[in-house]
């Protein structure tokens, strides 16, 4: 009876997440198809999936489009500077916080979580005055430390978890054989944290590629927007160009569909991990 019971569970429990899943995949499987129609097609009743005059013009259109391009470049250029930032910040304040006690730590670790507690609206005219008083206004920099400042305190929480899992003996080991904590914290502890550097190097590139908020307000020119900003300049005074706007939404998810799909295990490792307490 009750070896009856589970199965039976199980059985549901399978359905409703093969239900979940599909619902989750129509969008992405209807943007993809709307990519490579007309706007016209996109709009027609009853609806198709896909159509036989399926076409990737809209691709070309947007891959031969220098000012639609250049949203890729700088999407990639401030996205892979804020990952490489957060990073080399998070992991030395994460050592720190895990190897070493000082005074108002408590109070270092308790102003870290509250700063994620805020939500970014908030912030946005403080942050925007303070770009402009520092004349970085339509700048990449701008746009690099705003997210630096919102990506930071996750990085350093994900590190000291995962370095609080790591014995205090790979320290000890190294500086017995005359190396320093900077030696033990780039050649050991660095190497063995791959999985937890790759957890957040993820979640943090996702985070500045797919920003709005920040991107459009501290941002001017053409030049200087990113994807998500492209996508909307799409949106005209009196009609859409929606077969272009689904194409930049697909091109624009490719890398971190890459990411997750390469990097997946390692993710879920270092979200595992990082979430344990030392």
């Amino acid at each position: 009876m009750v070896g009856s019971y589970k199965k039976t569970t199980k059985v549901i429990v399978s359905i409703l997440l093969i239900l979940g899943g599909l619902f989750s995949a129509f969008p992405i499987l209807w943007m993809v198809c709307s990519s490579l129609k007309s706007n016209s097609e996109i709009f027609s009743w009853p609806p198709k999936f896909f159509d036989k005059t399926a076409n990737l013009s809209s691709y070309a259109s947007v891959l031969t489009d220098s000012t639609k391009v250049r949203f890729f470049i700088n999407s990639y250029i401030v996205a892979g500077c804020v990952v490489l930032l957060t990073l080399f910040v998070g992991i030395l304040a994460a050592y720190a916080f895990s190897r070493f006690d000082f005074p108002g730590k408590g109070v270092f670790n308790s102003l870290i979580v509250s700063v994620q507690a805020i939500p970014p609206i908030v912030l946005l005219i403080p942050y925007m005055g303070l770009i402009v008083a520092m004349k970085l206004f339509n700048t990449y920099f701008a746009l690099i430390l705003t997210y630096l400042i919102t990506t930071l305190p996750y990085c350093i929480l994900m590190m000291t978890g995962y370095f609080n899992t790591l014995s205090r003996e790979l320290d000890e080991a190294v500086m017995i054989d005359g190396g320093s904590r900077w030696k033990a914290l780039w050649s050991v502890l660095v190497p063995i944290s791959i999985p937890g550097m790759v957890s957040v190097g993820m979640y943090t590139f996702m985070q500045a590629w797919n920003e709005y908020l920040f991107a459009l307000a501290l941002t001017q020119t053409t030049d200087m927007r990113t994807v998500p900003i492209g996508i909307n300049l799409l949106m005209g005074q009196h009609a859409y160009d929606w077969s272009q706007m689904m194409a930049m939404s697909v091109l624009g998810s490719i890398p971190v569909l890459i990411l997750f799909i390469f990097f997946q295990k390692y993710f879920i490792a270092g979200m595992s991990s990082g979430g344990v307490k030392g």
